[in-house]
């Protein structure tokens, strides 16, 4: 056997011998410590020592739930105590989210005390549920009565089959037996409930469809390619000159607010804009509620209105508020500055817009046609069940979920149409189709005047609305919700037309022309980014790099 696999499998044999060596009660604190990270895992290890004979079954079994009852009897009492002042806090979030709380609570109000003997069995409901009961201060007793009959039958469910698998069907390779039960006991959970099963075939039809792969694992190969691109041009970070007007180009969180500002100084150009105003996170709560109230009335806006960060991307933390109390749960919960800007319907698109210095005018690169997703009623399922029960919505059915989470359980006529999202951002629903037909030389020559005004801008995409797709092919009536810059995405790519290889295609030829027209301004006077600024900005750290005067950029960039 190679050096490798004998590596393979001393780890997989996982020797547990060592155990012999430590007292009882060591062994019993270490079962019950682990039960606080993961109960699952601590259960598994318990019973892989009682079927190595490490430890008796009752030793085990007494071990792992004495840790889960402190665990969640503890999680019951945080929730009972300090419900209220830690449910909002960001770290909280990371571990239970806010539709999962939300949830959890109409759940337990729901089913009662059947709700705490349930999630036991259900990964992914005993954190929300008991934090939830412990908030609503749901009756003590009858809470850790329902739960120990819980912990009583499946406690021992799990130390025996990690006992008995041990012993029997993987005598030696104890690492291997934990890891299969542990995904098998996972992946049952995801079967338990019809609810549960669509969700699990929404994460199938994700990993099949590449339209929903992560960024991380999707951008991989243009990640490689744009290195190819560095290479050639001499420089990893001459694409940022691509947009000189704004940090970095625009590769992150570059200040919606200042592009609209700039954009604004152009007179010719504010009919297409939206009345907006930055509420910045260092007033206090009544301040920036107030400071938003009067930049609606002094435009004379009523609700909708559009809320939004002012360095975000991908549509993240983006909502339409349709009353104050929107309104006041945003600014309640989103903790940096943000945007309130004027609500306009209509129809949507995605316009990508390049021009090189050298040459005297731009052209659109790509138009996508943005439609938002919709089920229809048959006057006897809820929303939810609408949602989870459609084809293509299941896919990104926690989305849709937490988005129209108060109306989830209306029930909508038969055949009515109820669209589920709002929001024309790919990440958060919506659906992107190929916008070519849209095309016409009056709406590229609109798009290139707007950009030329603003000074420095060569390369990015617009994001619009307008009145009707016939008066965009002309060049009127719509408005520009906000412009994206060097690292925004040629969002026609979605059309389902497309493959994998011609979303690459695409991606690639717009990753080189952003390259060429970097090297073009570099040549004119532009500064690329430095790389140890954009690592710090990729990774959230604030970084205060130039704001180049728009003045100064037209004598660069022509």
């Amino acid at each position: 056997m190679s050096g490798f696999w004998q590596i393979v499998d001393q780890v997989m044999r996982l020797d547990l011998s060592g155990f012999n060596e430590i007292s009882l009660p060591t062994i019993f604190l270490i079962i019950v410590v682990t039960s606080f990270f993961t109960e699952d895992g601590a259960c598994l290890a318990a019973g892989a020592l009682v079927g190595q004979g490490t430890i008796g079954f009752s030793f085990a079994l007494a071990a792992a739930a004495t840790g889960i009852f402190i665990g969640d009897i503890g999680l019951y009492w945080v929730g009972r105590i300090f419900g209220k002042s830690i449910a909002d806090k960001k770290l909280f979030k990371r571990f239970i989210s806010e539709r999962n709380l939300r949830s959890a609570s109409l759940w337990l109000e729901k089913r009662g005390m059947a709700a705490i003997f349930i999630s036991r069995f259900v990964a992914g409901l005993r954190l929300p549920t008991y934090f939830v009961a412990g908030f609503v201060k749901t009756n003590f007793i009858k809470f850790t009565f329902y739960f120990a009959v819980a912990v009583a039958i499946w406690t021992p469910l799990i130390v025996g089959s990690a006992a008995f698998a041990q012993k029997i069907i993987s005598p030696n390779y104890i690492l291997l037996t934990i890891i299969a039960l542990f995904l098998l006991f996972k992946f049952i959970s995801n079967l338990v409930t019809w609810k549960r099963r669509r969700f699990f075939i929404g994460k199938l039809k994700r990993i099949k469809n590449w339209e929903f792969w992560p960024l991380s694992i999707f951008y991989f190969p243009v990640f490689i390619y744009v290195i190819t691109l560095a290479l050639r041009h001499r420089s990893l970070t001459v694409f940022t000159c691509a947009n000189p007007v704004i940090p970095a180009g625009g590769f992150i969180g570059e200040s919606k607010d200042q592009i609209y500002n700039s954009l604004k100084s152009s007179q010719d150009s504010e009919e297409y804009l939206l009345k907006h105003k930055k509420i910045s996170r260092n007033l206090p709560f009544d301040e920036r509620i107030s400071c938003a109230e009067e930049f609606l009335r002094e435009n004379q806006l009523g609700f909708p209105i559009v809320l939004k960060p002012d360095a975000g991307e991908r549509g993240k933390e983006v909502l339409i508020a349709h009353d104050k109390k929107g309104l006041l749960r945003y600014a309640a919960d989103f903790e940096e500055d943000f945007i309130v800007q004027q609500y306009f319907d209509g129809v949507e698109t995605g316009i990508f817009y390049f021009r090189y210095p050298s040459r005297g005018r731009g052209r659109i690169f790509s138009i996508t046609e943005k439609s938002f997703p919709e089920v229809v009623g048959d006057g006897e399922s809820n929303l939810e069940k609408l949602i989870l029960s459609d084809g293509r919505a299941v896919c990104l059915a926690e989305k849709y979920l937490e988005y129209n989470f108060d109306a989830l359980q209306r029930v909508p006529e038969q055949g009515e149409r109820v669209k589920i999202i709002d929001i024309g951002t790919h990440s958060r629903g919506a659906i992107f189709s190929e916008g070519d037909h849209l095309h016409t030389e009056e709406l590229e020559l609109k798009i290139d005047e707007i950009s030329r005004r603003y000074k420095g801008f060569y390369f990015g995409r617009f994001d619009i609305r307008a009145v009707s797709f016939e008066s965009l092919k002309r060049g009127e009536e719509f408005k520009i919700i906000e412009i994206n810059g060097v690292t925004s995405e040629s969002t026609n790519i979605y059309d389902k037309r497309y493959n994998l290889l011609d979303a690459y295609r695409i991606l690639f030829r717009q990753w080189k022309i952003a390259f060429e027209i970097g090297r073009e301004n570099q040549e004119l006077g532009a500064k690329p980014t430095p790389i140890k600024d954009l690592v710090r900005m990729l990774f959230g750290f604030h970084t205060e790099i130039d704001d180049k005067n728009p003045d100064a950029v037209a004598e660069i960039c022509v």
